[in-house]
């Protein structure tokens, strides 16, 4: 499924292809990024009566503000509440590099970043939150399908066998099954 524009008008569409795909090829996890935790919690409604397990990934406390946390607690508390898992971790391919990176010039992390970049944002993200939850080992290393988009909402969606962060080579993004065609 491709998409004219990027934003989160493509979200419903977006879950509801992870969601039918996930069910058909028996794909036991979804893993969701979600900044304010709308996403989140839309993907984990969706999937409260299907055989998917999902994990939300938040950006790290202090992305934006030192000591704050974007995602919204309530909301938290409700993902949970439905089975939902969160996941709130360094984010792969900005962590240190970015107070590197602040000091200019370029880091290896913002060049693979970058690189993913050509591909979307959405796609990028897709590849940094599935190292992460299994960093967190929240899954296996077994293919997945990965939610994320570009902004708000989700736009991109992708089946990848994830990797640890330490290994993040070794990831293979099997197809992509929606994205923005402009970003």
């Amino acid at each position: 499924m491709y998409f004219e524009k990027p934003g989160e008008e493509n979200t419903e569409a977006t879950l509801i292809v992870a969601r039918e795909i996930a069910c058909q090829r028996r794909i036991a996890h979804l893993v969701v990024a979600s900044t304010s935790g709308a996403t989140g919690l839309r993907a984990v409604e969706m999937c409260k009566d299907a055989p998917v397990s999902v994990v939300v990934v938040t950006h790290n406390t202090g992305f934006r503000e030192s000591g704050e946390q974007e995602f919204d607690q309530e909301v938290r508390r409700m993902i949970e509440e439905l089975g939902g898992k969160i996941c709130t971790g360094t984010m792969v391919l900005r962590g240190l590099g970015a107070a590197v990176r602040g000091q200019g010039g370029y880091t290896h992390e913002q060049i693979v970043a970058d690189t993913l970049r050509v591909f979307g944002q959405g796609t990028k993200v897709c590849m940094e939150i599935a190292a992460m939850v299994v960093d967190a080992g929240l899954i296996p290393c077994e293919e997945v399908i990965a939610v994320a988009g570009t902004g708000r909402g989700a736009d991109t969606a992708i089946i990848i066998k994830p990797d640890s962060s330490n290994h993040f080579f070794l990831m293979k993004v099997k197809e992509i099954l929606a994205k923005p065609r402009e970003f």
